[in-house]
């Protein structure tokens, strides 16, 4: 028995935000935007009426809806985030509640860019085990509401926007389909390259390496989580190695695909669609170079939507489905590559 995506949908606010307004904000233009990511706009959800749990709950009833079943039949979630609601609780309860679901368990995951990978994963575990027959996975992202937006922040806050995706996953007795592999991988070595350091407990003011720490010792409690000082410091924002994450990206992104393929006994010449992580149009581009996959087998969507993290590939996915590329029958490859480091691919025989 394997375990099938039975529903997808995907949630994006309102409201656009073209380059174009950025300049306004910063020092860039639309033309330096492009040529190093291939945006050209991205979604900002509404402030105090939107949040990451609000938009994820709009994106499972459809995938909810999608799948034949209801949200009372959902009986374990998945929830992939780097932007919370809360730091705590997890965005997966806060989703159960607008749901109106109770009782069943949410797990919440913080893998990043490959959150949905890793919860497809998880996923196929569960219903594969006979656990839970209908899992939902999440992947809801708010980043405009963390991001620096003043020329400082520029190179991390042109990238990212707001939006979700979901996924029902179930069991399917169809010989041969569903999800056939799924393979996860990190490399922590790398973490500071790629991170949000504050609030931490830490306890260092992070300005851009993990060389440049700085601890004081000061009082013995509570002085350490979120203070004044990092605020002064503005060490409240991402901070991204561009070119540090551009190298390994390029490396680890095709390696999980041709792990996925190895595992399947298929080729890159065989897969139908390619979904990656909308994490740069410029990195997208050299996998499918490397690989020898044609245009039409690669759908990518950073152009209107940015990077989304976790909620990127499930976005992709559904909008990919939704335009009928992606049909009865097809194999289907998912990929991501993001902080952590962590990286993975799944391969699903849709």
């Amino acid at each position: 028995m394997n375990a099938k995506i039975a529903g997808i949908g995907f949630y994006v606010p309102e409201r656009v935000v073209t380059n174009e307004e950025l300049t306004k904000l910063m020092d860039t233009t639309n033309e330096w935007i492009i040529e190093r990511t291939g945006i050209e706009e991205r979604r900002y959800a509404k402030k105090h009426k939107e949040t990451t749990s609000t938009m994820g709950a709009e994106a499972a009833k459809i995938a909810i809806e999608r799948a034949g079943i209801t949200a009372k039949d959902i009986d374990f979630i998945v929830f992939a985030t780097l932007s919370p609601d809360y730091y705590f609780p997890g965005s997966g309860v806060l989703l159960q509640r607008h749901l109106g679901i109770k009782d069943i368990g949410c797990l919440d995951i913080r893998t990043q860019c490959t959150g949905f990978i890793y919860g497809l994963s998880i996923a196929d575990q569960y219903v594969k085990s006979g656990m839970y027959k209908n899992v939902l996975v999440v992947g809801s992202e708010f980043h405009s509401a963390g991001l620096d937006f003043t020329t400082r922040g520029r190179n991390v806050t042109v990238i990212f926007g707001d939006g979700a995706g979901a996924a029902v996953v179930q069991a399917t007795e169809e010989e041969g389909k569903g999800i056939l592999t799924t393979n996860l991988h990190a490399d922590g070595e790398y973490a500071e390259q790629l991170m949000y350091a504050n609030p931490g407990c830490h306890g260092g003011v992070f300005l851009g390496d993990k060389s440049e720490l700085d601890y004081k010792d000061e009082a013995d409690y509570g002085d350490m989580f979120l203070t004044q000082e990092l605020i002064d410091k503005e060490a409240i924002y991402p901070h991204m190695n561009g070119r540090y994450v551009f190298k390994f990206a390029v490396q680890k992104f095709p390696e999980a695909i041709m792990e996925a393929c190895e595992a399947t006994g298929y080729t890159p010449a065989d897969i139908d669609m390619l979904v990656p992580h909308q994490a740069n149009l410029r990195i997208a581009q050299m996998i499918q170079l490397g690989l020898k996959i044609p245009n039409e087998r690669v759908y990518n969507n950073i152009q209107k939507y940015g990077n989304t993290t976790a909620a990127s590939i499930p976005i992709a996915l559904c909008e990919a489905w939704e335009k009928g590329l992606i049909k009865d029958g097809d194999l289907v490859c998912l990929a991501a590559f993001g902080s952590g480091f962590t990286w993975g691919a799944a391969m699903i025989r849709w």
